[in-house]
């Protein structure tokens, strides 16, 4: 069973056929009398994540940047609704992800203009969801981007099927997750299928438009830096960041130089900057 230090929420996403259940949680750090106009900024985990597995990271971000945030499970993980049994995510998962469940869920909490912060999966989905609507989008933060299919991605996702099944991996997903199966399955038999070999979103992300940074960890086990050279080379608007030894995880391996960035990113909307420490393009 999934454990938690935080107060989660849930809501049932009446406009979606299925209704889902969503566990969420609201990051509050501006006054209640600050009646400036300032974007929420919106969490997107991993393929394997949850609102737990974010641990105290969208807190320390929201702090430096100032703004409230939202962090919740998709369905499927955490103690959101879990996957049906026998139920499997086709290679449109996470276009579903970002057209209809995140915009059900903001529409339902009365968000506007977030920033998104998506990490991996999660990350795809905030590039589709900018895409898609690049008028109701302030600024995107993609770490560990995927927009196409790289066999290092799927012998990594091939490693961790093996973890998981042979215990180790199975029993840390049970500290953030209520239904590991449910996560677990759900994300790696999409992976593996024969039909998303071919899988890519880059004629799609032509159209964002808002601020974009991409973060790269140089040790990723599941992507390389050709990730980004794409998206850079579709929006030559995008900034960079290439993290040494950092792996798939920059906001547990490199925290302070992924929320340098951030801020980087969006206060240089005012021209305003802050040093980062490592080398950003």
């Amino acid at each position: 069973m999934a454990d938690s230090l935080f107060a989660m929420e849930f809501i049932t996403l009446h406009a979606l056929p299925e209704s889902p259940r969503i566990e969420w949680r609201r990051l509050r750090t501006r006054r209640a009398d600050d009646r400036t106009e300032a974007p929420c900024m919106v969490f997107l985990h991993e393929g394997l994540g949850s609102v737990a597995a974010w641990r105290d990271f969208p807190d320390q971000l929201c702090a430096a940047c100032g703004l409230d945030g939202l962090v919740y499970s998709r369905p499927g993980y955490g103690q959101s609704t879990p996957r049906a049994p026998g139920e499997h995510w086709d290679a449109r998962y996470l276009h579903r992800q970002a057209l209809e469940v995140l915009p059900a869920l903001l529409a339902a909490l009365g968000i506007h203009q977030p920033w998104l912060f998506g990490h991996s999966d999660g990350a795809t989905i905030a590039l589709l969801h900018a895409a898609a609507f690049p008028e109701a989008v302030a600024g995107c933060v993609a770490l560990a981007p995927h927009v196409f299919v790289e066999q290092k991605a799927l012998q990594g996702i091939r490693r961790a099927r093996q973890a998981y099944e042979a215990g180790p991996l199975r029993e840390r997903l049970g500290r953030v997750q209520s239904n590991t199966d449910s996560a677990f399955y759900g994300w790696c038999d999409a992976w593996l299928d024969p039909g998303f070999r071919h899988w890519t979103i880059e004629d799609e992300i032509a159209t964002l438009r808002c601020p974009l940074l991409v973060i790269q960890g140089e040790d990723d086990a599941y992507g390389t830096m050709e990730q980004v050279g794409r998206i850079t080379r579709i929006l030559p608007h995008a900034r960079s960041l290439m993290l040494e030894k950092c792996g798939h995880i920059p906001q547990r391996d490199a925290p302070g130089d992924v929320i340098r960035a951030v801020l980087n990113c969006i206060h240089s909307q005012a021209g305003r900057t802050f040093a980062t420490s490592r080398s950003q393009g």
